[in-house]
C-alpha cells in the first residue's frame, strides 16, 4: 500500500518509536496528544487514539492502535477515531493491529494498559461541556466485575443497585467500603481490592479507611451497620435483573464476508482456509464477539477505511454493543485470527544468504585458502543467564525399572543416551535452601521408566510438602540452568537400565552403548568451565561440523579436531572434557584440513559435513495464561501486560517462554490438582495455543507458590513478601490495602530440607562454593607432583580423569555423618592422614594447601591442619569425594607477622613465585599500600565483601 506521509496527520508524525503507551484525543475531527500525566483518564463524550509500542527480545517494535469511544462521543467524532487509526497504521508501515473499544466493552487488553482499571469521567470536548470538579466529595457507587481484568461502571448511589452476584465499591469522604455478595468469587473480590486501593490513592490521597463487607452478614459488626445505615438501613437485596450488558453474543456461527466499494457480501466456502483471503481484498470475519476486518498487502488506503465503516455498520445494524472490530493486516494476523481458520500455514521467514556464505568459507578453509573477510561478523550475542545459585548440592540417581540408584559424585554429570535420571539440587535462597527436583530423559529411553521417572519425583516432591520446584527436561533441550547446575556434563550413547537393555533385545537391536575400548565421537561444546558439554555422536565424517571441537578415541588412542570456526576457549574445554573421557592418555591434534589417514579410516573416511553452530530454541517474548484443567482439555486465557498481582493463590498459570514454560501453582491449589501440574504443562505444548511452533521436549518447570526460583522471578517485578503471606488472595490483598500498600509477610517456620540416599541436603556454610577457576590461558601439562597425584588418587577412580589438570566442576560437600558411604569415607580419611604424615613440616603449621595451578613448580610443603579446626577437619572435606578449595566464608583476615612480597612474585603467572606461601590467601601477602592499589580498597573493607566477590576480584589480578 503506497501512502504519502504528507497524507498523514502531522500529530502522528515521530509517533511509535520507542516502547510505551502514546493517546491522541479528537477535537475538532483531528488527533491531539494528551499530557503523560493525563494518561488513563478518559471523558465520556470524547474519542481517544491510543498507540501501545512494544520491543521484542529480537529489538523488533510491535504495535497495538485502539480507538476507545465514550459513551456520549458523538458519531462523527467517532467516525473521525476509526479513520485516523488507520491512517495512523499506514504511518508506522502497516503492520499493526487495530481495536475498536467501546466504553463499558472494552478489551481486556485494552484494559491491562491502565491497571488496575479506568473510571471515565463525565464531560468532554466536543459535546460541548466540561468536566467540573464538585465542591463536597459526592458519594459514588462503582460495581466491578472481572477476575484478571476490572471493568469497572458507576451506578446509582441505591439499594436497589446492588445484588449478590457482584461485588460493589461505595466511595464515601471518609471510607470506602467493598461490598462482596454472597454469589461472587475469590479472584474477583481480590481484583476489586486492587481498584479500592486505587480510588484511594487517586481521590483521597492514599488517607482514608477501608471496609469490607460480606454479603449476608447483616448487621454482626459495626462496619456492617455503618456501611447499611448510607442505604437508609437493611434491607433484602433484589434478585439481579438481567440486562442488556448480560446478554451473551452468539459467537457459534462464523461467517467470512469480502468487501467490495463499501459492501459486505458473504463468501461461499465449505470450510474456512487462507486460501479464501485474496492480498488485493479486504474481508471481515464474523465471529459474534470478535469482528475481523482483514486487509490484504496490496489494498488501498481508501479500500481499507471503507472496510472498517462496513464492520462499524454491521455491528450497528445488528445491535451487538459488546462486540469489538479488530482490524489486521496480511502478514501480521493475530493468533486468535488464525485460530478461526481450519488450516493455515506456517510462516517462516529464513536468510539462507549468510548460511551459503558460511558454506563456502568453510569450504575454501578445507583448501587452505586464506577467507579473512569473506565471512561475515556475526552479531554479538548475549549469552543467556542462568538465574539459579551454583553453590549448591547435587545428588543424583538414575532410574532403573521401578527403582532410583544414587549414583557415586564421580558420575553424577555422566549420563546415557537411553537411560532416565532424577536430581536434587539444593542451593541456598534468598531467606532459605530451596530445592530444584528434575527429571532428565534421554533420546532413547524406554517410555516406561520415563513414566517411572515422574512418579519417582512427584513423589519426592510430595514428600518435601511441595516446596521444591520440579522440571522435566528432555536430551537436546536442556535449559542453561541445568547445564550450570552439572557444569560439565556428558551424554554417552546406549543405556546402563533394565528397561533400555531388555527393549533392544525384545526389538533385536544392537547395543550402541559406550565403550571405553570402542571407537567413540564427542563434540564438545559450551560456554565456559561451568558450562560444558560433551555429547557423543555417531562415529562419522557426517557428524563433525566446523563450529565445534571434537573427542575420537579408539581404545588407547586419542585424537582431538577442531573446527575452522572455533575459538581458543572451544579448545580450552576440548581439553578439560579429555580428562574425564580418557585421562591419563596423551591426544593427537588435528586442525580442520590437516587430518591424519588413521583419523578418517576411524570416521568411516571423508564426507561432507555442515559448518553452521547447530541453533538452540532461543528464549521469547513471555506470555502468561491462566489455565482450567480437566481430564479430555485444557482451556486457557491470556494474561495481558502481566504482574505479580495477577497471581492469584487458588489458581494455575502458565508462563510461556517459547524455549521453555512455567507451570505457577498457588498454595491454596488443592493436592489433587498440585499432582496435575505436569500434565497441564504437557498439553500446553500439544496444543500450542500461541501457533509458535512450539516444541513437545521444550522443559517444563513447575513452580509453587512461595518457593519461586529466580529464574521464574525475573519476569516480574517480584516482591517475596506478597508470596509468603497467609490466606487467600482476597484476605492477602485486604491486609495490603489497610496497611498502605506493604504487604505484612508471615513467614513460615523453616523446615529442615528433606534429602533421599541418607544424605543431608543442607552444608556448612564454609561449603558454600561448587565451582572452581581456571586460568585462561592455562597450558595442559601431563602429569604433577607426586605428593598431589598421591593424594588426589585417594579422592576418585584415576579412570574417571586426568590429573593432568584440576577437575571441571566441585561438588559442595555432604556432612559425613549422613553420608551412605562413610565405610568408604574413613579409608580414605585413613589413607590421607597416613600421606600427610609423611609430608615434611617447616614451622609454623599452616592449614592444608592443596595446589589450584597446574602448572609445573616445586611441590609445596602440606602440613595437617590444626587439631580443633573444623573448617580444616579431613572429613569435612571428603563428603562428596572432592576437594573443597575455598576457606570459610569471612575467614580471611589480615594476619600480622607475615612476610611481605611484591606483587609479581605472587601472581598465579608469575616466573618467579612465592614459594612456602598459603596459595589460597596470596593476597594477605602484599603490603598495605600495594593492596590498596591493586584492589582499590583497604583489607578490612575487601574482607568484609561476600566471598564470591573477593574471588572474582582475585582472579582478576592472577592472585587466585
Amino acid at each position: 500500500m503506497a501512502v504519502s506521509m504528507r497524507d498523514l496527520d502531522s500529530a502522528f508524525q515521530g509517533a511509535g518509536q520507542k516502547a510505551g503507551i502514546e493517546i491522541w484525543r479528537i477535537e475538532n475531527f483531528r488527533p491531539v496528544p494528551v499530557p503523560k500525566s493525563s494518561y488513563g483518564k478518559f471523558f465520556t463524550g470524547d474519542s481517544y487514539v491510543i498507540l501501545k509500542t512494544t520491543a521484542s527480545k529480537s529489538g523488533a517494535l510491535r504495535h497495538d492502535i485502539h480507538y476507545w469511544l465514550g459513551k456520549d462521543t458523538t458519531q462523527d467524532e467517532a467516525g473521525a477515531a476509526a479513520v485516523k487509526t488507520v491512517e495512523l497504521d499506514a504511518a508506522l508501515g502497516g503492520r499493526a493491529v487495530q481495536y475498536r473499544e467501546v466504553q463499558g466493552h472494552e478489551t481486556e487488553k485494552f484494559l491491562s494498559y491502565f491497571k488496575p482499571c479506568i473510571i471515565p469521567q463525565e464531560g468532554g470536548v466536543a459535546s460541548g461541556f466540561k468536566h467540573v470538579e464538585e465542591q463536597e466529595y459526592k458519594t459514588r457507587l462503582f460495581v466491578c466485575r472481572g477476575k484478571h481484568v476490572v471493568h469497572v461502571k458507576e451506578v446509582p448511589f441505591a439499594r436497589s443497585s446492588l445484588n449478590h452476584d457482584d461485588i460493589f465499591i461505595l466511595d464515601t469522604k471518609s471510607k470506602i467500603f467493598q461490598f462482596n455478595g454472597s454469589n461472587s468469587c475469590i479472584q474477583e473480590r481480590a481484583k476489586a481490592l486492587e481498584v479500592v486501593q486505587y480510588i484511594k490513592d487517586t481521590y483521597h490521597d492514599g488517607k482514608c479507611e477501608v471496609a469490607a463487607i460480606e454479603d449476608g452478614k447483616l448487621m454482626a459488626d459495626a462496619e456492617t451497620g455503618e456501611f447499611w445505615g448510607l442505604f437508609g438501613g437493611f434491607a433484602p437485596l433484589p434478585r439481579k435483573t438481567a440486562t442488556d450488558e448480560d446478554k451473551t453474543v452468539d459467537s457459534s456461527a462464523t461467517k467470512l464476508l469480502s468487501v467490495e466499494k463499501g459492501k459486505a457480501e458473504p463468501v461461499e466456502a465449505d470450510s474456512l482456509t487462507r486460501e479464501l483471503l485474496e492480498t488485493n481484498k479486504c474481508y471481515i470475519l464474523d465471529c459474534g464477539l470478535e469482528v475481523f476486518v482483514w486487509m490484504g498487502r496490496t489494498t488501498s488506503l481508501d479500500d481499507r477505511k471503507s472496510a472498517s465503516g462496513a464492520a462499524e455498520e454491521l455491528i450497528r445494524d445488528s445491535n451487538r454493543p459488546k462486540s469489538h472490530i479488530i482490524r489486521v493486516i496480511e502478514g501480521f494476523e493475530t493468533v486468535m485470527f488464525r485460530s478461526k481458520f481450519e488450516s493455515w500455514p506456517q510462516v517462516t521467514n529464513v536468510t539462507v544468504s549468510e548460511d551459503g556464505r558460511g558454506k563456502v568459507a568453510a569450504l575454501l578453509q578445507r583448501q587452505g585458502v586464506n577467507v579473512k573477510g569473506l565471512l561475515k561478523a556475526a552479531p554479538v550475542k548475549e549469552e543467556p543467564q542462568p538465574y539459579i545459585d551454583c553453590t549448591g548440592n547435587l545428588q543424583v540417581w538414575c532410574v532403573n525399572g521401578q527403582e532410583k540408584v544414587l549414583l557415586p559424585a564421580a558420575d553424577q554429570s555422566k549420563f546415557y543416551s537411553g537411560d532416565c535420571y532424577i536430581f536434587q539440587y539444593s542451593y541456598p535462597g534468598e531467606d532459605k535452601e530451596e530445592h530444584l527436583i528434575g527429571t532428565w530423559f534421554g533420546k532413547q529411553s524406554v517410555e516406561e521408566e520415563r513414566v517411572s521417572a515422574v512418579s519417582l519425583a512427584s513423589k519426592m516432591i510430595e514428600s518435601m510438602k511441595f516446596l521444591a520446584a520440579q522440571a522435566c527436561i528432555h536430551e537436546g533441550s536442556e535449559p542453561i540452568q541445568f547445564f550450570t547446575i552439572f557444569q560439565s556434563f556428558i551424554v554417552f550413547k546406549g543405556g546402563l537400565s533394565d528397561g533400555y537393555k531388555n527393549y533392544i533385545a525384545e526389538k533385536e537391536i544392537p547395543d550402541e552403548t559406550y565403550s571405553e575400548d570402542g571407537v567413540a565421537l564427542f563434540r564438545v561444546q559450551g560456554s565456559g568451565p561451568d558450562n560444558m558439554q560433551a555429547i557423543q555422536v555417531e562415529a562419522v565424517a557426517s557428524s563433525l561440523n566446523s563450529s565445534y571441537c571434537y573427542i575420537l578415541h579408539s581404545g588407547s588412542t586419542v585424537f582431538t579436531w577442531a573446527g575452522n570456526l572455533t575459538s581458543p576457549d572451544d579448545h580450552e574445554l576440548v581439553e578439560r572434557q579429555l580428562d574425564i573421557i580418557k585421562p591419563n592418555l596423551q591426544s593427537k591434534s588435528h586442525k580442520e584440513g590437516s587430518e591424519s589417514e588413521q583419523f578418517w579410516e576411524l570416521v568411516g573416511g571423508k564426507s561432507e559435513y555442515p559448518s553452521q553452530k547447530i541453533s538452540r530454541v532461543p528464549e521469547g517474548d513471555p506470555h502468561l495464561f491462566t489455565c482450567t484443567f480437566s481430564k479430555v482439555s485444557l482451556q486457557v486465557k491470556e494474561i495481558y501486560n502481566f504482574t505479580q498481582d495477577d497471581l492469584m493463590t487458588e489458581d494455575i498459570f502458565i508462563l510461556d517462554c517459547h524455549s521453555d514454560i512455567f507451570v505457577w501453582v498457588g498454595q491454596q491449589v488443592d493436592t489433587k490438582n498440585k499432582l496435575q501440574a505436569l500434565a497441564i504443562g504437557q498439553k500446553f505444548l500439544e496444543h500450542d495455543f500461541l501457533l509458535e511452533n512450539l516444541s513437545r521436549e521444550a522443559p517444563i518447570f513447575i513452580v509453587m507458590e512461595g518457593s519461586e526460583p529466580p529464574f521464574f522471578t525475573r519476569f516480574f517485578s517480584w516482591d517475596s513478601a506478597k508470596s509468603t503471606m497467609h490466606g487467600n488472595s482476597f484476605q492477602r490483598k485486604l491486609t495490603i490495602v489497610k496497611n498502605g500498600g506493604t504487604p505484612v509477610m508471615d513467614k513460615p517456620k523453616r523446615r529442615a530440607p528433606v534429602s533421599y540416599g541418607g544424605r543431608s541436603s543442607v552444608p556448612d556454610k564454609s561449603q558454600r562454593s561448587r565451582s572452581m577457576s581456571f586460568s585462561p590461558d592455562r597450558v595442559r601439562v601431563r602429569g604433577r607432583s607426586p605428593a598431589f597425584n598421591a593424594l588426589a588418587a585417594t579422592f576418585e577412580n584415576p579412570n574417571a580423569r586426568n590429573l593432568s589438570t584440576p577437575p571441571p566442576m566441585v561438588r559442595k560437600l555432604y556432612p559425613k555423618s549422613v553420608t551412605p558411604d562413610s565405610g568408604k569415607l574413613q579409608s580414605k580419611s585413613a589413607a590421607i592422614a597416613a600421606l600427610t604424615a609423611s609430608f615434611e613440616q617447616p614451622p609454623p603449621a599452616r592449614e592444608t594447601i592443596i595446589p589450584r595451578s597446574v602448572k609445573v613448580s616445586p611441590p609445596t610443603p602440606i602440613t595437617p591442619p590444626e587439631p580443633n579446626s573444623k573448617e580444616n577437619s579431613i572429613g569435612s572435606r571428603l563428603g562428596s569425594l572432592t576437594i573443597e578449595e575455598d576457606v570459610k566464608e569471612g575467614e580471611a583476615e589480615d594476619e600480622e607477622g607475615l612476610p611481605i612480597y611484591p606483587y609479581e612474585r605472587l601472581q598465579t603467572t608469575s616466573e618467579d613465585p612465592v614459594s612456602e606461601i598459603d596459595v589460597t590467601k596470596r593476597e594477605t601477602y602484599l603490603s598495605a599500600a600495594e593492596f590498596k592499589e591493586k584492589f582499590g580498597m583497604a583489607k578490612d573493607a575487601f574482607y568484609k565483601l561476600p566471598k564470591w566477590k573477593q574471588n572474582k576480584l582475585k582472579m582478576a589480578l592472577h592472585l587466585f
